[in-house]
């Protein structure tokens, strides 16, 4: 059964509204669980859309689902819509030119992200509702995405225990099936605590905080000399013990995210940098506490979703561009090293193109060098066959978690970026509920993957959603 011409019909009667929607987000960024605008919108337009609303998932405010339809299969969608620190940004210029000094932004156009996957999960409730098939859909709004571990906690409280797949996406440069790559990365602060003094008429009185700081900095940075080629760890200073000079500074706080290609390692080097940040405190006469805020696991691929989804984006191709988003595109490249743009070639191993927006669907087999990060969609891989899409919201070469993807977060390249891949995920969604076929190949592939273990949460028992994070 080829569904996917009705769910892009259904996907287009809707764009006007998710659009706005995702504008509206744009406009209240709002950083790691403090996103309680933007929730409150997508549970606004979930309920108008028709679906059941759960709001508070997991104990987080800004969790939320929403659910239509009846029987079958549960299909899930993954939306996100926090913002970052420090990256406010008008729309449409190119140049730098923040709304707020030093306000958030969204630089990594989650805006866009949470309000194309409530697209496609609102054009396959229509679909569903129109052809009587029975199957659900579900809505997952996900919060603090960046650094908070939302859907970790999420699957740690069984939120996706009936899903039989999740499909979501991310703004990108390019046209593709993401590349099922993600490290495993725990974000834990260090607290050392010494003994305050006067700096010149006692100093020998004194135990400085931040000298074990400083010495735990200084020991990470001999160890990266040390650890796998591919593991990444770095820190801020979140509490520096004061501003005066003159006091030997009692307390003081540092952050480290510490990320390895998967759980094992990750756990490995976490123990590592643990152990250099007590050899600080023993250097120091210092007390040190290390409390883990959250924690991801790596991501786990799945070949059946990742073809099927392939397979649709080629059909469907790339967003249709005109010529004044690309010039645009070409505008926010002015801002742009070369290095930028190349890199960016250089992660699905093809030469520097001229084109500022994507026009072509990254091959499969694309000899690539991706850049990797961390996400907490790794989780939700784990246990729910999972695929991920990348659609052209940003002129290429756009480095992320920069004002130049604020800057295009409202742009009508960008919208036209969220229909398209609103289309293929919808389409991708309707595929699973009318064939299980799809669905128990996605099932084998990822018990194949993941074995006999099975998912073994990063999150140490004791630790809850720091719904405070973003206070620092």
């Amino acid at each position: 059964m080829d569904n996917r011409n009705a769910l892009w019909r259904h996907v287009d009667a809707r764009r006007e509204r998710l659009l706005a929607l995702a504008d509206r987000v744009w406009a209240t960024p709002e950083v790691c669980y403090t996103e309680a605008r933007s929730a409150a919108a997508h549970a606004e337009e979930l309920r108008h859309q028709g679906f059941a609303v759960t709001e508070g998932v997991a104990g987080i405010p800004t969790a939320l689902i929403g659910e239509a339809g009846a029987g079958g299969p549960v299909i899930a969608f993954l939306g996100e819509y926090d913002a970052l620190p420090g990256l406010s940004q008008e729309a449409g210029v190119a140049a730098h030119r923040p709304v707020e000094a030093g306000g958030p932004g969204h630089g990594c156009g989650h805006n866009l992200l949470g309000a194309a996957a409530l697209l496609a999960a609102s054009a396959v409730k229509d679909w569903l509702a129109e052809t009587g098939q029975p199957g659900r859909v579900r809505y997952y709004g996900c919060p603090a995405e960046e650094g908070g571990a939302a859907k970790a906690f999420m699957v740690r409280a069984g939120a996706f225990a009936e899903a039989e797949a999740a499909i979501t996406w991310h703004p990108s440069s390019f046209w593709e099936v993401a590349p099922p790559l993600a490290l495993a990365n725990t974000r834990a602060d260090f607290t050392f605590t010494g003994r305050a003094a006067h700096a010149a008429a006692a100093p020998h009185l004194g135990r400085s905080a931040l000298d074990a700081v400083e010495l735990m900095n200084v020991g990470v940075n001999y160890m990266r000399e040390h650890m796998p080629d591919d593991a990444r760890v770095h820190y801020a200073l979140l509490d520096a013990g004061g501003i005066a000079p003159n006091v030997v500074q009692a307390h003081a706080r540092v952050r480290y995210s510490i990320r390895a290609r998967d759980l094992p390692g990750m756990r490995d080097l976490v123990g590592r940098v643990r152990r250099i940040a007590e050899g600080a405190a023993l250097m120091t006469e210092t007390t040190m506490e290390m409390r883990v805020v959250s924690a991801v696991s790596d991501l786990v691929g799945n070949t059946p979703l990742e073809e099927a989804l392939h397979g649709i984006m080629e059909d469907l191709g790339p967003p249709p561009f005109d010529e004044e988003d690309r010039r645009f595109a070409r505008a926010i490249q002015e801002t742009l090293s070369p290095g930028d743009i190349e890199a960016v070639y250089r992660t699905i191993g093809r030469p520097r193109g001229d084109a500022p927006l994507a026009d072509f669907l990254v091959p499969r087999d694309a000899r690539r060098n991706p850049a990797v990060g961390s996400t907490d969609v790794g989780d939700v891989s784990w246990v729910v066959p999972t695929v991920q899409a990348h659609a052209p919201t940003v002129a290429v070469g756009t480095p992320f978690h920069t004002w130049q993807v604020v800057a295009q977060g409202k742009a009508p390249a960008a919208h036209k970026a969220v229909v398209q891949v609103a289309k293929a995920m919808a389409a991708l969604g309707a595929a699973l509920i009318a064939d299980p076929a799809l669905r128990e190949a996605a099932r084998a592939d990822l018990r194949a993957r993941t074995g006999p273990e099975g998912y073994l949460s990063p999150l140490p028992p004791e630790v809850e959603p720091p719904l405070t994070m973003s206070r620092g």
